[in-house]
């Protein structure tokens, strides 16, 4: 191939192979992000279970406000069961919860519940578990 003879056409066809394979890939976005907003319960290993409303959640961790640890958990609905019970419920009278933190991270591997609208009054307005 003489690169003295190609086209026009040939040359911005050669640069358009070019730049392609320059360019990263376009990211895709995250499961995570639907949850922006959300009030949920997070659950993770070292930092136990926690609710509040996500404001950044990525592979890395996440971040909630209004934050609330739940020391000792059962569902309002004796029918359900664990966070996710009381993720469709909320609290029942002899749960344990902590006090509001204005924002917490959680940097670990978690899983977060969405709470129902219930749920999520109960949890705002729970009484914290005096020490």
């Amino acid at each position: 191939m003489n690169v003295d003879e190609l086209t026009y056409g040939q040359i911005k066809e050669l640069s358009s192979l070019f730049n392609n394979n320059n360019q990263s890939p376009k990211k895709q976005p995250s499961i995570l992000s639907d949850s922006i907003g959300r009030y949920v319960i997070v659950r993770t290993k070292n930092e136990g279970i926690n609710c509040g409303k996500v404001i950044k959640a990525d592979d890395t961790g996440v971040v909630i406000e209004d934050a609330r640890r739940l020391y000792y958990h059962k569902p309002k609905d004796e029918n359900v069961s664990w966070y996710e019970g009381v993720a469709e419920t909320g609290l029942s009278s002899d749960s344990k919860i902590s006090g509001v933190v204005s924002l917490k991270y959680i940097i670990e591997d978690y899983s977060l519940t969405v709470c129902s609208k219930e749920a999520e009054e109960n949890l705002r307005n729970y009484e914290a578990t005096k020490s």
